[in-house]
């Protein structure tokens, strides 16, 4: 397997011990990176390569400075300990500066015994009260990334409370507890709110969720909700796509190891099938799912992820759309500082206030 593939987004742990263990390379510098394209491809069809990729005028100029980031091609992973604490301080800043562009309030608070984080945005009109979006958090299953990324702004632009599920973390407690509290606090929103009036959304390791938990509904018998949101997500946990031999958490920078074989993540399956249909949705019966947007982008490592389940959900018959932004990285809608971040929020927004003004 690949260790630790999205550092601060990551789905494969690995211990602070095993990282003293092994000096840190030291990274590549201007004089050794290549200046022209190679490319080889083996008797197996495994490409050898290298490419000098510009910046693309496509993208914003904020866009383009945020693909200049340094980040070091060799050393060692973080320890799930150090991801943790760089995690709460990256969202704690983030939440200050999207409240900023989108101020509400916030509370922590507990459905079915679950803790949530509650946003209700400034000027939330009447006829909005008795509907609400259930937001399943990025953080690679072990850390918290999106609770507060993915909740102010959606809540913001969409003028609707979210809920944000507080679900339990891996491997401390691994695949099925996160479906559980999940399906735990949709059930108990059953009792306020219909479900035409109830959207679930996520990003990253909260977009497989979502996918899990729709499929754990339609097994339940429960009612569906009016929408599904899968913004970079994957859903076969026993195939890697081929952009996760591509990219990293930053695209095209930082440290990537050769895709190893065996199934995906195992500190979050736990043993468990990674074809079962819950775990992994492209083999579940989708069909009578509700309309879902996927979103993506061009240099994500789950771009492959989001349009294989993107295609697995129109094969269904599944009310799918797909929106792909050019060249930008994995859940880059989560950095308040770029216009495209601004864009996909609100076209994520936007299609949760059509679903649910049906």
């Amino acid at each position: 397997m690949r260790p630790n593939l999205f550092q601060a987004i990551s789905f494969l742990l690995v211990s602070a011990a095993m990282a003293a263990q092994q000096p840190a390379p030291a990274p590549t510098i201007a004089a050794q990176a290549p200046n022209s394209d190679t490319s080889y491809i083996d008797a197996q069809g495994t490409a050898h390569v290298t490419r000098v990729v510009p910046v693309p005028q496509t993208i914003s100029p904020q866009a383009q400075l945020a693909l200049g980031h340094a980040e070091p091609d060799q050393g060692p992973p973080e320890s799930l300990a150090e991801r943790r604490i760089h995690t709460d301080a990256y969202t704690a800043k983030a939440r200050v500066a999207w409240t900023r562009l989108c101020p509400n309030q916030l509370v922590e608070d507990k459905i079915a015994g679950v803790p949530v984080r509650i946003v209700t945005p400034d000027g939330m009109p009447e006829a909005n009260q008795d509907k609400v979006l259930l937001d399943l958090h990025g953080g690679g299953f072990n850390s918290d990334s999106g609770s507060y990324t993915e909740s102010i702004p959606i809540a913001g632009y969409s003028k609707f409370k979210v809920a944000a599920v507080l679900y339990r973390l891996a491997p401390e407690h691994p695949y099925p507890a996160q479906v559980e509290d999940a399906v735990a606090v949709y059930k108990e929103l059953l009792k306020t709110y219909k479900p035409e009036h109830i959207v679930i959304y996520g990003t990253s390791a909260g977009a497989i969720l979502t996918g899990e938990v729709a499929v754990k509904l339609k097994q339940l018998g429960l009612p569906l909700p009016a929408a599904l949101g899968i913004f970079s997500g994957l859903g076969d946990f026993a195939h890697e796509g081929d952009s996760m031999a591509i990219y990293a958490l930053r695209g095209l920078s930082g440290h990537l190891d050769p895709p190893g074989t065996g199934s995906h993540d195992p500190d979050y399956l736990n043993g468990a099938d990674p074809k079962d249909p819950v775990i992994s949705p492209n083999y579940a019966d989708l069909r009578g799912l509700p309309p879902t947007l996927f979103v993506t982008s061009g240099r994500d490592l789950l771009l492959s992820g989001t349009v294989n389940q993107h295609r697995a959900f129109l094969n269904a018959g599944v009310d799918a759309r797909l929106v792909v932004y050019d060249a930008l990285p994995h859940a880059f809608w989560y950095d308040p500082r770029l216009p495209e971040a601004i864009e996909a929020n609100h076209l994520m927004a936007d299609f949760f206030v059509k679903q649910l003004s049906k």
